[in-house]
């Protein structure tokens, strides 16, 4: 029997896809998928080569560096948040599922999948996708293997934990530098870009981090990010910030960036915050005594949104 989804779920499932177009055109919108210790992220330059794609359920960008997509579960919610830093605030929106909804596979040792049917280029689709088996609820780890000597010696080894003593497949899989490929229930963020050394700085544009430490404590987000009771982020849309660049570099406040996301969270985002950042902005505004320059209501709404977590 087909399931029955109810008319408010469809109007959310419509809004999220509505997000995703609108932020899967802009350059300056960066995306992750992943879960605590193990994450890929995607970003493009404003004159990088893209394809972009978007169906009435789908959004997808591909360039030589990465790709995106993403799909809305029925069930999916998008939950806008702020979080003060030391220096400013980070600004995002989680797409999550409810817990009984987000599980993947789960593995605890490299497992093969098989030819990457689902992969975003064609030429890839040969490829062989082995899953890492790193345990976590909400996403799947996986490289991507072209070259079948290396596919042939990883298959070998399968039903081993990666990071166990002696097993070798994980110094393999960084000498090859294979395509990264994390997915969730909601889609797959893809890495064609190099593995930086141990030692090394994460390379502009998509990559991955994978911090077993960080992984062994079961979490699906960290303890800073406010995301609702029962409910799984399973990936996470960063719209453009008003005062960092892409690099997290200060930049001019930009008013027209913080106004857009502001609008985003009183949409989706905690209405008890979202109350009380609005009072804090009256208070301010009312205290001018006078009609508040644009300059003050930028101001205001500044200091609202650190008061506001």
């Amino acid at each position: 029997m087909r399931e029955t989804i109810p008319p408010g779920q469809v109007t959310a499932a419509i809004a999220v896809i509505d997000l995703l177009r609108r932020e899967i055109s802009n350059p300056d919108t960066q995306w992750s998928l992943g879960t605590f210790g193990a994450i890929a992220e995607f970003a493009r330059d404003r004159d990088e080569p893209v394809l972009l794609t978007q169906s009435a359920d789908a959004i997808a960008a591909v360039t030589p560096r990465g790709g995106i997509t993403l799909k809305p579960h029925p069930r999916s919610r998008p939950f806008a948040s702020e979080s003060v830093t030391n220096s400013a605030w980070n600004q995002r929106i989680a797409l999550c599922l409810p817990a009984g909804d987000c599980a993947m596979n789960g593995r605890h040792a490299l497992t093969e999948i098989g030819a990457d049917q689902e992969a975003l280029r064609s030429e890839d689709r040969e490829s062989i996708l082995f899953d890492l088996g790193l345990g976590a609820l909400q996403a799947d780890f996986c490289v991507r293997i072209a070259d079948r000597d290396l596919a042939a010696r990883l298959r070998e080894l399968s039903g081993r934990a990666v990071f166990a003593r002696g097993n070798p497949a994980m110094e393999m899989i960084l000498s090859a530098n294979p395509h990264r490929v994390f997915i969730s229930r909601l889609g797959r963020i893809e890495v064609y870009q190099p593995i930086p050394p141990p030692s090394g700085k994460s390379p502009e544009g998509p990559h991955t981090h994978v911090l077993p430490k960080l992984l062994k404590s079961g979490r699906t987000h960290p303890a800073t990010e406010p995301v609702p009771e029962g409910w799984i982020p399973c990936a996470h849309i960063y719209p453009p910030h008003p005062a960092r660049d892409g690099l997290g570099e200060a930049r001019p406040f930009d008013a027209t960036r913080h106004l857009s996301f502001q609008e985003i969270a009183a949409a989706c985002g905690d209405p008890g915050i979202v109350a009380i950042k609005r009072r804090v902005v009256d208070a301010v505004l009312a205290g001018s005594g006078h009609r508040p320059s644009r300059a003050i209501v930028m101001a205001g709404r500044v200091f609202a949104l650190h008061c506001g977590r």
